[in-house]
């Protein structure tokens, strides 16, 4: 990856990729930007939605055995070490934890047996460790490169991933989709989060957390437009000999690839010094959280204000994709047969009531991914009028009051549970979407979709210590014979506990010290190394968007993003329905 990336840095100045390329030129639209964005962020959002694939990943072989069951299996080195370090007791805590750590992997090479869910599951956890990872590691690069190059890799890693994983696929090699889904789709999905970030800012200074917003928004929506289309793919490919699976991947691949390239390409940068007509930069003592400086990337790692904002990412992120990775179980459980009109707790239900509630509880994770996407504009746009630690502030208050009233709504009222779940995950979506616009208030704009890309690595650990947290907890209450429906009501507590460090930590934040500021000739430099330049005539050759953006060209760009994500919310409010008939 890093050759690649080095090779692409030392590419001629003027090359179709290159930064200078991209300057926009007098009276273009910067209307265009957002779809631009969109087209990436919609594509890479399905990372949220490959659970669709899990099941029938796990079914590729009609007769097999799964890995976890197959006496063959036990020959397995892997498996043998289990057994070896925990004896016969599989109930055992330390059998589980072993049996997390390497079990998985004595189903890597084992092709005569099939996957277990929860093997398929590291694929998840992958994308968004590697995501964080990446995103920290190439953010420099992407700053002096440009996000058209950047948004390229980042379309041949996902769709690429994609489209290889399908030979792990064929041959039966788990340890193949997971390099390729996970750890190339991972890069893909880091440098494609982050590409628009720097560039939207830039382009919109007097609405920063709107513009961020919308871009953000597209992830958290890609998987409403893309599990519904995988199901349906895969229903249609379902006689391909793999569950339609493989030919799904495939197409899907191509598809976000066309995409993703429409989107790199529709990329355009601002030229140095560009504002909006009409718009005044705020006086230097307006707002004091709003920097006239700006950090060098190399910096951030010492610096406070950034270890803050870390946390507040982290604490928010934690509390929240715990509550979605349990959404549907827990409103099972806690309803139980109340759910379909039925005073019947959920473990005395029959199986065909049981099939019911899924559909019900389906619904009800319908709902919730329309809040998350909703929150993510809605909030970011807030938080352009009260200020980023404002908006921060009523995510953690708000947010702590939500989780405390869900033991006591349990239970009690659906309609209650469900709009306390709903404004949660609105203010998850919220806490991405704004995050961007508060770096770029604290750290400056000329290298923040480098700090960015460091900052997501509180999003890998979030993915981490969230749904174990969670996962945990629920586990440990039914081993003590809580009944089911009263198994989260000591989760909702801990997380009301992240809420409060969260808090904490965004209360502390103060302007960054004027220290850790770039002098004028280091910024110069940086400038440089960013291959900025004041108009787009500078560049040598064709290339740069010196034509004047038609309302048509908008018009179409909106609609190119607009027609999946209307399709997407479609889908996905017909799925919700379920939770009220």
């Amino acid at each position: 990856m890093s050759t690649v990336m080095n090779g692409a840095e030392a590419a001629p100045s003027g090359g179709l990729l290159s930064k200078e390329r991209t300057i926009a030129g007098p009276g273009y639209n910067r209307w265009l930007l957002p779809p631009a964005a969109l087209a990436i962020h919609l594509c890479i959002g399905m990372a949220y939605g490959f659970s669709v694939f899990w099941l029938p990943l796990s079914k590729l072989l009609p007769g097999a055995p799964l890995c976890s069951k197959d006496p063959s299996a036990a020959t397995n080195f892997w498996m043998q070490l289990v057994n070896s370090l925990t004896g016969t007791d599989t109930h055992s805590v330390r059998y589980v934890v072993t049996k997390a750590l390497f079990g998985g992997l004595g189903e890597m090479t084992l092709s005569t047996c099939n996957w277990d869910v929860s093997a398929l599951g590291w694929i998840f956890t992958l994308f968004f460790v590697v995501l964080g990872c990446a995103a920290a590691l190439w953010g420099g690069w992407l700053e002096h490169v440009g996000p058209r190059k950047a948004g390229v890799v980042a379309a041949v890693c996902w769709a690429g991933g994609m489209a290889l994983s399908t030979i792990g696929v064929a041959t039966h090699q788990l340890w193949m989709v997971i390099l390729f889904l996970g750890v190339m789709g991972g890069v893909g999905l880091g440098l494609g989060y982050i590409s628009p970030v720097s560039t939207l800012i830039k382009w919109f200074p007097d609405r920063r957390g709107m513009a961020t917003g919308m871009a953000i928004m597209g992830f958290g929506g890609g998987a409403m437009i893309g599990s519904p289309l995988a199901a349906k793919l895969m229903a249609a490919f379902g006689t391909d000999g793999s569950n339609g699976v493989q030919t799904t991947l495939l197409v899907m691949a191509a598809v976000y690839f066309v995409f993703m390239m429409g989107g790199a390409f529709g990329y355009r940068i601002p030229a140095a010094g560009w504002k909006p007509e009409g718009w005044t930069p705020p006086a230097p003592d307006a707002n004091a959280m709003i920097t006239r400086g700006h950090v060098h990337v190399k910096r951030i790692w010492g610096i406070p204000q950034f270890w803050l904002v870390w946390l507040v990412l982290c604490m928010n992120v934690s509390a929240g994709i715990g509550v979605i990775g349990l959404a549907s179980p827990m409103l099972q459980e806690i309803f139980g047969g109340h759910l379909i009109g039925l005073d019947t707790k959920f473990a005395d239900l029959a199986k065909p009531d049981l099939t019911k509630i899924a559909g019900v509880a389906a619904g009800f994770a319908a709902l919730i991914s329309l809040f998350n996407i909703g929150g993510r504009f809605f909030w970011a746009s807030i938080s352009d009028k009260i200020g980023r630690k404002m908006t921060y502030v009523v995510f953690f208050v708000l947010g702590a009051a939500m989780y405390a009233s869900l033991p006591n709504t349990a239970g009690v009222s659906k309609p209650l549970f469900v709009a306390a779940v709903c404004v949660i995950l609105s203010m998850y979506g919220g806490g991405f979407a704004t995050v961007p616009a508060y770096l770029s208030d604290l750290f400056g704009t000329q290298m923040v979709g480098a700090i960015h890309g460091r900052l997501l690595t509180a999003w890998s650990t979030a993915g981490i210590l969230g749904p174990v947290v969670v996962n945990y907890m629920r586990d440990y209450q039914l081993s003590l014979g809580i009944p089911r429906e009263q198994v989260y009501n000591q989760t909702m507590y801990i997380l009301v506990g992240f809420l409060v460090v969260g808090l904490v930590c965004n209360l502390l934040i103060r302007p960054v010290n004027q220290k850790y500021f770039m002098t004028d000739a280091e910024l110069a430099e940086e400038k440089r190394l960013a291959h900025e330049r004041a108009a787009a005539n500078a560049v040598t050759g064709a290339g740069a968007a010196t034509a004047p953006s038609s309302p048509a060209t908008v018009a179409l760009a909106w609609l190119a993003v607009g027609i999946p994500l209307a399709w997407g919310v479609w889908q996905t409010l017909i799925s919700a329905a379920k939770l009220f008939n």
